[in-house]
């Protein structure tokens, strides 16, 4: 557990590549006790059911097929709620040891449960079959890497700490939307400015998005190092600059539209797409809400870091795992080797708004990509990396759920700023374990 929640703390991540190595499945991974499967269905379980997700997953499907063609993509997705219904699915199977072929999780500290349950093989082994080591920066495979193993193989790269906003409200409250506040006090400032205007300041949906925004505003109040050290025991969650970010964030709160907070991130989102409201705090698979609505970035919209967090790079990933007692593991092992090969990221990432592990990309290819993606590249090469504790990045799944039902009752006036504290506190007790 310390050895995850101190990757957790690893800071600068580059773009580096190689391209993947076709052909059939390689060795690689220990799978004793599983029956090896020559082709056939890989039942593969994920969460990604709709919009551009599914888009996204489609296209990667298309690749796998084409790359494999002994195999079929059996979908056994289970949607909604940033993959929770997915992981409640997945742990009654695992525990029942009826695994899937492989299944989708967050890279990083979310993996710990199900390595301590020996229930996910070591693919390290696949890593130097697919020249991924060459393929993914140095960095990011350290962050991967628990105890000399590396347990899952990242499809892409999302930033977690980005402001969505509509500049036709921020422009009708006196704000220029090129030049966004540049800490939270300016923020909040901006916010009610939106709202002497007459519109909504901010929208925020369920728990886990609040979580996100929580952990955006830690960043930025806190500062890239004190963030990670959240994780690692050398900042307190019960300090007093803790109790002033979650002061700034009980304010953003107060400010919000609360009849999202038991919706998901689309409907809480939607308000900002129709210029009701000014701002949301949302991962960039958000992209995908606005382009439908057909509307152009840095005109209709803008998008940018949480104010004060400029400079750091909130960092997720997809990633997909082969589970011990797999039924199918060289089709997962195939699959693996599509999800992380340059077609296949590159068909995946163009749909849904994230942006490629690896970094071989030609100019024309990058050309292919949207400007707001292009510039999450330039960011992801340049920026401190941290990573997040609403999407698996930074914390196992048991303290992430934890923090989820106190930003709940937070966000409900069922707990004030102390209390909700002290149920933080309490929720990340086992990291220091």
């Amino acid at each position: 557990m310390k050895r995850i929640a101190a990757l957790a703390g690893f800071a600068a991540v580059s773009l580096a590549l190689s391209a993947c190595g076709g052909g059939g499945a390689p060795e690689g991974g220990d799978t004793e006790g599983t029956e090896a499967v020559a082709g056939g269905e890989v039942s593969v379980v994920t969460w990604w059911e709709a919009g551009s997700e599914k888009q996204g997953r489609d296209k990667l499907v298309e690749v796998f097929e084409q790359e494999h063609s002994d195999y079929t993509f059996k979908n056994a997705a289970v949607a909604g709620g940033g993959g929770s219904q997915a992981k409640q699915k997945l742990a009654a199977d695992l525990a029942a040891k009826n695994p899937p072929d492989t299944f989708q999780a967050h890279a990083g500290a979310e993996l710990t449960d199900y390595i301590e349950a020996m229930q996910i093989e070591d693919v390290s082994a696949l890593y130097d079959e697919f020249n991924l080591r060459d393929a993914f920066p140095a960095t990011l495979v350290d962050r991967l890497t628990v105890d000399g193993k590396i347990y899952s193989v990242p499809t892409n790269i999302h930033r977690a700490n980005v402001v969505w906003a509509n500049t036709a409200v921020l422009e009708e409250a006196g704000l220029d939307p090129a030049n966004p506040a540049t800490d939270i006090a300016g923020w909040i400032a901006d916010m009610e400015k939106v709202k002497a205007a007459g519109k909504v300041p901010i929208t925020v949906g369920m728990a886990w998005t609040q979580l996100e925004l929580l952990e955006s505003v830690l960043m930025a109040d806190l500062g890239a190092e004190a963030y990670n050290g959240l994780f690692d025991g050398t900042t307190d969650w019960a300090s007093a600059e803790v109790t002033a970010s979650l002061e700034n964030y009980a304010k953003i709160i107060d400010l919000a539209d609360k009849s999202y907070l038991n919706e998901d991130w689309e409907p809480a989102m939607n308000p900002v797409i129709t210029g009701d409201a000014a701002y949301n705090v949302m991962g960039d698979w958000a992209i995908a809400a606005f382009d439908n609505a057909e509307m152009k970035y840095k005109e209709d919209y803008v998008a940018f870091p949480v104010p004060g967090s400029d400079g750091i790079f909130d960092f997720l990933a997809d990633s997909f795992t082969l589970p011990v007692g797999a039924k199918n593991a060289d089709g997962a092992k195939a699959w693996l080797q599509s999800i992380s090969g340059k077609p296949g990221q590159i068909a995946f990432n163009t749909v849904k708004g994230s942006i490629p592990a690896r970094s071989d990309l030609t100019e024309d290819e990058i050309a292919m990509f949207g400007e707001y993606q292009q510039d999450a590249m330039k960011s992801f090469g340049e920026d401190t990396i941290v990573s997040s504790i609403a999407h698996g990045a930074a914390v196992p799944i048991a303290v992430s759920e934890a923090m989820n039902d106190a930003c709940a009752k937070f966000a409900q006036g069922a707990s004030d700023v102390a209390g909700f504290q002290a149920e933080l506190v309490a929720a990340a007790a086992s990291l220091s374990k």
